[in-house]
């Protein structure tokens, strides 16, 4: 099953379909975070079955159900239909540009430091996790089971390759390859990998911090059973924001107009102990909420649900441990927000696969051959994730807008709001 996001002209609608493009059920936008799922019921037992994995894959792509309201309505074009009220944790697209903002250094000055953030950085990274850079696919075989499905709902670009017979997908992320690339490359535990990791999100919701290319710096490292435990994730989280500080630091000294400042102590969280305390708010307003008083911070266990009934974010189930993986944000002093520089976690084991696997429906990945390998136990243990590139040189520069320092496409709006107020994109 899959799930499209629509164009900001049908930003009201979300369409499911299966996987031969079958129309499943369309949410409309009703108001607010509100939304009304329409979809064919069926009361053959193939049908129920089918409205029950239909409800399970909704679910996992942000959208929880109100079951109290059950109302029949004309099926636009079904026989019939169901009607839910759900609700949906994702914001609307927007393009906010503070006022009074102008870009901290000129079209020349930015192309320079860019360079010099990327160059610096991962000099910085690979030396404190013991990291080697290794060359990655852009694409992989649709049957691999290798690439990212993220949030359950993004449609990778697809295309065929008549050479071989057949389909490849761009990659959305790096996360199952990497795993199975230190199998192959014989890497040895305490040793891991990096690379420069370029995907097409084509389902991505465009704003300040979003864009349909995404650029980052994909990495993972071989690890004991030991290690796996908060404690040793807590450990890894430090030694990364402890190289995105040293880079701040040394880019200040090169252009010292810039104005930018990152605490190095972290603040842990887990999404549970987050939400107890911002019951009333949603996932993003709580990051902002919590980070505007810890500016740098750490949420982790994200992906299983929460005591509300629903996750903190969503997570695919077979590359993360829900119990041991984390997400790193920094404070934007220009955007007044918590901004998300990586995703990362320890990785699944054969018993925390199993477990996610059935508890996010996605059992018939157990065929996959990745899959396969790692419930047999052939792939080692590994913490990883990966850390945007274009996020992290927009926040050291200062910027207030990632098309600022990465060239991609926007829409009418986006491209109007920033050109009015004199902030030029690539």
């Amino acid at each position: 099953m899959r799930c499209i996001r629509r164009s900001k002209k049908e930003s009201r609608r979300t369409l499911f379909t299966d996987n031969n493009g079958g129309r499943l059920g369309t949410a409309y936008r009703i108001g607010g975070d509100k939304f009304v799922i329409l979809y064919k019921k069926s009361n053959n037992a193939h049908g129920r079955r089918r409205l029950v994995r239909f409800e399970k894959f909704a679910s996992t792509c942000g959208f929880c159900y109100n079951p109290s309201v059950i109302l029949k309505v004309p099926g636009i074009g079904y026989d019939a239909g169901a009607k839910k009220e759900v609700s949906m944790s994702s914001q609307d697209s927007r393009v906010y540009i503070p006022e009074g903002y102008r870009p901290p250094l000129d079209a020349y000055d930015t192309q320079r430091a860019i360079a010099f953030i990327k160059s610096s950085f991962q000099e910085h990274f690979s030396a404190a996790l013991n990291l080697k850079r290794v060359s990655a696919p852009l694409f992989v075989t649709e049957n691999s089971g290798l690439n990212d499905n993220l949030n359950g709902y993004e449609r990778p670009v697809t295309f065929d390759v008549p050479a071989i017979g057949a389909d490849a997908q761009v990659v959305h992320s790096l996360a199952k390859w990497k795993r199975l690339a230190l199998k192959r490359y014989h890497f040895s535990v305490g040793n891991g990998l990096y690379t420069d990791m370029n995907a097409i999100r084509r389902d991505e919701e465009l704003d300040n911090i979003h864009s349909i290319y995404v650029d980052q710096w994909d990495w993972e490292k071989i690890i004991t059973a030991e290690n796996r435990n908060l404690d040793f994730l807590k450990l890894i989280v430090k030694a990364c924001v402890g190289a995105v500080c040293d880079t701040a630091e040394s880019l200040k000294v090169r252009y010292p107009q810039l104005k930018t400042s990152f605490d190095r102590e972290v603040s842990f969280i887990t999404s549970q102990e987050l939400e107890d305390i911002y019951p009333g708010m949603t996932p993003k307003e709580r990051e902002n909420a919590f980070g505007k008083q810890h500016r740098t911070m750490c949420i982790m266990q994200i992906g299983g649900k929460l005591r509300s009934g629903k996750p903190h974010d969503g997570r695919a189930p077979d590359y993360d441990d829900w119990d041991l993986n984390c997400d790193i944000f920094l404070w934007s002093d220009v955007l007044g927000r918590s901004v998300e520089i990586s995703s990362m976690g320890i990785r699944v084991d054969a018993e925390s696969l199993d477990r996610q696997l059935t508890l996010a429906g996605c059992d018939y990945r157990r065929e996959l051959p990745f899959h396969k390998m790692l419930l047999r136990g052939e792939l080692p243990l590994t913490i990883g994730g990966g850390i945007g590139q274009s996020r992290l040189c927009m926040l050291l520069l200062g910027c207030a807008h990632i098309g600022e320092v990465q060239s991609s496409l926007w829409d009418e709006e986006t491209v109007s709001v920033c050109e009015k107020k004199g902030v030029p994109l690539l």
